[in-house]
């Protein structure tokens, strides 16, 4: 398994894929947009995108924009309420990332999700791939939470949790909280002055949880615990994630001149770990396919319909299923991106033939390379 090193992961330096959170607290300042300060961020990524890194934002604001423009006073908002201010909110959200980041030649793309879009398998595959596709295109998303619909037993309730799923479901090697605070401290600084700041966390302890405090901002709903759960689900997936105080101009230039910053590393990287998760699943069914799908498997390529040959048991989209050769051999385990059903219906078909068979536009393949353990 692979082994980073330090001085390669505690940077954004070579990053591929990056996640960036925005506060509410750095994003909105008494119910206005900080302009200046978005397009400031708007340099950063066009900057990383320059040196070819692809670029997702997790942007709080929504509710905090929807509530200035609707004139309602601060303090809890009933449920309800929130609900309209996120729907007000979002429109001038996503407006304004739009408004900050075309002068650069960006286009960006608004996508709204839920707990559910990552805890239902089927609907976490349908958000990679949208995700990748965005990505793949040159796009820069810009998602939230979709406060309009979601509540409590569906919530993330906190941004940061939120990126770090956003992070692993789309393998992004980097992610950056910035917030209102300039990362981990042995003990709440605006309380203890005896605070020492920690640069560096290689393994989150219990004594590290320990030290996360409460939320010191009025618009955060995200606190220092809140964090350290981002970071433990971040590195889980192969992503190393940094926090760092993000109010100054051009907060990822900063940060990557040496601001201060807790990082914590991941020990693996993002494909590993993701392989590691899908071969600890407990299988669903199995397809046997062909000599021609085993070789294309073996040069890495995914698997198709045409080369399925049978298809064994019961599964739901997302769900693992085992990968069998001509001779019963196991091959590997992967997702499927189709039911049971589906996949007995097309197999051994050509993509193209797929909407013609189903009734509906398929994924090209059956299982993708990246959802494949061999």
């Amino acid at each position: 398994m692979a082994t980073l090193t330090v001085s390669a992961t505690a940077s954004l330096t070579g990053a591929k894929r990056i996640v960036i959170k925005i506060g509410s607290a750095l994003l909105v300042s008494h119910g206005e947009l900080r302009a200046r300060w978005l397009d400031g961020l708007a340099e950063d990524v066009a900057m990383l995108k320059e040196r070819g890194a692809q670029v997702i934002l997790v942007s709080s604001g929504s509710i905090a924009l929807g509530r200035g423009i609707l004139g309602l006073p601060s303090g809890e908002l009933p449920l309800e309420q929130s609900q309209a201010c996120a729907s007000v909110g979002q429109i001038r959200l996503a407006r304004a990332y739009q408004e900050a980041l075309e002068p650069h030649g960006i286009v960006t793309s608004q996508v709204l999700l839920t707990l559910e879009d990552s805890a239902d398998r089927r609907r976490y595959l349908n958000s990679r791939a949208t995700l990748d596709a965005l990505l793949g295109l040159g796009v820069v998303p810009i998602v939230n939470e979709n406060d309009t619909v979601a509540t409590d037993e569906i919530r993330y309730g906190d941004n940061d949790r939120l990126a770090a799923n956003i992070a692993v479901t789309v393998g992004a090697d980097r992610l950056v909280l910035l917030s209102d605070v300039d990362g981990l401290y042995t003990a709440n600084p605006s309380v203890d002055p005896e605070a020492k700041h920690i640069a560096l966390v290689e393994e989150i302890t219990h004594e590290i949880e320990d030290m996360a405090g409460e939320p010191v901002s009025g618009l955060s709903k995200g606190g220092m615990k809140t964090k350290v759960m981002a970071a433990k689900t971040a590195i889980s997936g192969g992503c190393t994630m940094a926090i760092t105080e993000g109010a100054k101009d051009r907060p990822l230039s900063a940060l990557e001149a040496g601001a201060r910053a807790t990082w914590f590393l991941a020990a693996e990287d993002p494909a590993h770990a993701r392989k590691r998760w899908i071969g600890a699943m407990k299988p669903k069914g199995e397809v046997q396919i062909d000599a021609g799908a085993v070789s294309a498997l073996a040069k890495g390529k995914s698997l198709l319909p045409v080369g399925v040959e049978e298809v064994v048991g019961h599964f739901g989209r997302g769900e693992p299923v085992v990968v069998l050769g001509p001779d019963g051999a196991r091959i590997g385990l992967g997702l499927s991106r189709y039911t049971s059903e589906e996949a007995e219906a097309i197999k051994g078909a050509h993509s193209e033939d797929i909407q013609a068979i189903l009734g509906y536009s398929g994924r090209a393949a059956l299982i993708h390379r990246d959802d494949l353990v061999t």
